[in-house]
């Protein structure tokens, strides 16, 4: 569609395709979830799936990690086809999945959950960087993970994937149930690591959060894009917003 290729010839410049995702498709048991996908991400982008509960953004990233185990169409990432790859796999490429449930280990305190997923390649944060980006996880580096607040955990999951080496994020509703201060705070991460070269594929309920961050937009409904617009096309596409988000 129209609105697509403009999307789409807007992200021209950001730099080379990392990820492009043509009619996938995926299911969970008999359910079929996804119903074509369309999208692409370039090297340096922040995008993001936009769309109503249960149109099928977590699935989409579940299936580019490797999660869903039925899946078809094509996913390609840096060119090579990922499509039929294991999630561990995957994640030795390059690629990190924060999931909207964060995942922290109970029994493991801020220390142990940081260290315990391995570096897969060179290029990873530093425990010194991942401070300076979440000052309160230093301070918290003895207590155990599920004692954290709400923010604290998401600070957590969000610095335990820097470590690993990925430069290729997809972050799962990251700023759910949180306060203010801590949403605002994750806003300044994102925008710093994509001025250090990091490229994140971000779904999102709260669109006044991702206004702020995104460079691109895809409306996914019923598991499939039907719409994308450039951030710089925002304001021309609000009404469709209303229409899509009820924003």
């Amino acid at each position: 569609m129209a609105d697509r290729k403009m999307a789409e010839a807007a992200a021209s410049s950001a730099g080379a395709q990392v990820l492009s995702v043509s009619n996938l498709q995926a299911w969970y048991g008999e359910s079929h979830i996804l119903h074509g996908i369309d999208f692409n991400v370039k090297a340096g982008e922040v995008v993001t799936l936009l769309g109503r509960n249960g149109a099928g953004k977590t699935t989409t990233l579940k299936s580019v990690m490797g999660i869903i185990e039925k899946r078809t169409g094509s996913i390609r990432f840096n060119d090579t086809d990922i499509t039929r790859a294991s999630s561990d796999k995957i994640a030795r490429m390059g690629v990190a999945f924060c999931p909207e449930e964060r995942g922290i280990f109970a029994s493991l305190d801020v220390r142990e959950n940081l260290l315990l997923p391995p570096i897969v390649r060179p290029g990873g944060l530093s425990l010194d960087q991942i401070f300076t980006l979440f000052p309160n996880l230093k301070e918290r580096l003895d207590s155990q993970g599920t004692k954290l607040s709400g923010g604290e955990q998401q600070m957590l999951a969000i610095a335990r994937i820097l470590r690993t080496g990925a430069r290729f994020l997809m972050l799962d509703e990251p700023t759910e149930g949180l306060a203010p201060v801590i949403i605002q705070q994750i806003g300044q991460t994102i925008a710093r690591l994509k001025s250090e070269g990091f490229t994140i594929l971000l779904v999102e309920q709260n669109f006044r959060f991702a206004s702020t961050v995104a460079d691109r937009y895809y409306i996914v409904e019923h598991g499939k894009v039907i719409d994308g617009f450039a951030n710089s096309e925002l304001s021309a596409n609000m009404d469709k917003l209303h229409t899509y988000l009820g924003v």
